[in-house]
């Protein structure tokens, strides 16, 4: 800008270079503007769309995230999650929720070769409501397994909600309330839900993009096979990357409250731009630790129908061991 305003004062071969130095510099601008647009677009063509086409449309006359809070505000825990799953099943979630946010882990294989794999996430938790009336709806793992079957979709595992993480275009600060009785109350998810969205606004992150940070994920692994009336819980990552809540198996499969999240993962990811089933690659000796830090997950397939076995009246199921 500076040698533009005074190249009047200048030799006239000298004006000459700078007008092509600064032609030059406005070329490689534009060129570095139209990759920063080319990268985006091929990322955003990472997950195919076609992956929410089993998630129904939301009518029009669907109820508002307050109005939810206000309907199962005196219900019982047993009748809030059925009326959450009716929701969700009936497609009673904002438009937000409706694309996919490609993660990708690279894996170096035993032969040595790297291979990466895609992964397609909902850009944030489950919700019910609109975009302009949403309401995190925390779920027993029953619930969320019944919704993601459903959707086509399932739950991550720790390795995956870590990457999500580590690729989220903004960071929420966890916000913890003070531990009661009352943690499983609607009063506190409706409470959790304007912490949450006070902070989305005064950052001014629009919905849609990749966040977390501001929830645990419900998880697999394979410590439900071995207590297949629990439900595993992981992160809520603080600024340095770091989980409040470590792996966890501690709760029953009944038990939900203000703090989790439940971020649903398709059931089809990508090897090296190959589409395959998210249960083939976790199980996959040589591909799974792409995925879990526990290396494979021991029958996926099983251990899902398992746990969504489980009634939401809270019924056990029978292990299928």
């Amino acid at each position: 800008m500076v040698l533009l305003g005074r190249q009047s004062r200048l030799p006239g071969d000298w004006v000459k270079t700078t007008a092509v130095i600064s032609a030059v510099f406005a070329g490689v601008l534009l060129s570095f503007a139209g990759a920063v647009d080319n990268a985006r677009a091929a990322n955003a063509t990472l997950c195919d769309p076609a992956l929410l086409h089993d998630i129904p449309a939301r009518s029009a006359a669907a109820i508002g995230g307050r109005g939810f809070a206000a309907r199962v505000e005196t219900v019982s825990a047993g009748e809030r999650e059925v009326a959450i799953a009716d929701e969700l099943l009936a497609g009673n979630l904002p438009p937000s929720l409706r694309q996919l946010a490609p993660i990708q882990l690279t894996h170096a294989l035993p032969s040595g070769r790297n291979v990466r794999i895609t992964v397609c996430v909902l850009p944030d938790y489950l919700a019910v409501g609109s975009d302009r009336d949403l309401l995190y709806v925390p779920m027993r793992l029953s619930t969320a397994l019944l919704v993601g079957g459903n959707f086509g979709f399932t739950l991550p595992t720790a390795k995956i909600v870590d990457a999500i993480y580590a690729e989220s275009a903004a960071h929420l600060v966890p916000q913890p309330l003070p531990a009661s009785d009352q943690m499983r109350s609607t009063d506190y998810y409706a409470h959790h839900n304007q912490l949450i969205g006070d902070q989305r606004r005064a950052r001014g992150l629009d919905l849609g993009v990749l966040i977390s940070g501001h929830k645990k994920d419900l998880v697999l692994t394979n410590r439900l096979w071995m207590y297949t009336d629990r439900v595993a819980i992981y992160g809520w990552h603080r600024g340095d990357g770091s989980a409040i809540q470590p792996l966890s198996t501690v709760h029953g499969a009944r038990y939900a409250d203000y703090s989790h999240g439940v971020r649903l993962v398709s059931i089809t990811v990508y090897v090296d731009g190959a589409p395959r089933p998210l249960f083939d690659v976790l199980s996959d000796p040589e591909l799974a630790p792409a995925l879990s830090d526990e290396g494979p997950i021991r029958r996926p397939n099983a251990l899902v129908a398992t746990l969504a076995s489980m009634q939401l009246d809270g019924t056990l199921p029978v292990a299928a061991q």
